[in-house]
């Protein structure tokens, strides 16, 4: 095709620049180039010619084959989608399969760990006592032997101080002081009494109190992560999400 256009393109430079005739519209042209010209458009034209009907006859042959191609490669790509959509979906459900027995186990971890700070809190809770309650019998005993040992000693002074009628007056005096002191002392040890008592119980209270607030927040935890199957993380059958609904 290209020689053809180019055998067109020199017959055209010859025509244009050939001779005119005087007077008239017509030219002298060699003819010996003309006719070389026109052999080659001649020879050129039929092989180029042949070329486009063939690609004319076997259009419908492309066409179709083109269509079959392109209908094999869609069902090729939909069993691909398919397949993978399966794996996807496989995937998807081993997935959530592994995120729920994970759930799970903590779930049992947080109460078994929850279970065994409550009786550790208890078993404590039962020895602090116990000691508070044995501590404050001692001291309760002491002072009150205190008490009758400084009571027994005012009245044996009083009574000595009695028996002499120049110092009636000192000797009740100094009675009155000694009981005034047994008095104090007693007061005195029930104080510390109730302080070493009260120290111990919050001690108790300050150990149970972190307990609490370690499981309450394990607890939030589990809850902000999310339950399985989605649901919301919110506290389950009414509770308020803190350590004392695992000690009720």
């Amino acid at each position: 095709m290209y020689r053809v256009f180019e055998s067109l393109d020199a017959l055209v430079t010859v025509v244009e620049e050939a001779r005119g005739v005087p007077m008239t519209a017509n030219c002298v042209v060699p003819r010996g180039d003309v006719l070389e010209l026109l052999d080659d458009v001649r020879e050129a034209l039929p092989g180029e010619l042949d070329d486009a009907q063939d690609v004319l006859d076997r259009r419908d042959e492309v066409l179709s084959e083109a269509e079959r191609e392109a209908e094999e490669a869609r069902s090729s790509a939909e069993a691909d989608a398919e397949q993978m959509l399966a794996d996807a979906r496989a995937e998807a459900e081993r997935t959530i399969s592994a995120a729920r027995e994970e759930a799970e186990q903590m779930v049992a971890q947080a109460r078994h760990e929850a279970e065994r700070a409550i009786a550790e809190g208890r078993r404590q809770y039962a020895e602090l006592t116990d000691r508070a309650r044995d501590e404050a019998d001692r001291l309760a005993h002491a002072g009150r032997a205190a008490h009758d040992r400084y009571v027994a000693d005012g009245q044996a002074e009083q009574a000595r101080l009695v028996s002499q009628t120049d110092v009636v007056h000192a000797a009740n005096s100094e009675a009155a002081r000694i009981v005034d002191a047994a008095d104090a002392e007693a007061d005195r040890l029930r104080r510390e009494c109730d302080s070493y008592v009260d120290a111990k119980l919050a001690e108790f209270e300050d150990a149970l109190t972190k307990a609490l607030r370690t499981v309450s927040r394990g607890r939030s935890q589990l809850w902000r992560g999310g339950s399985p199957g989605g649901m919301s993380s919110g506290a389950p059958n009414g509770r308020s999400g803190t350590g004392m609904d695992l000690i009720d």
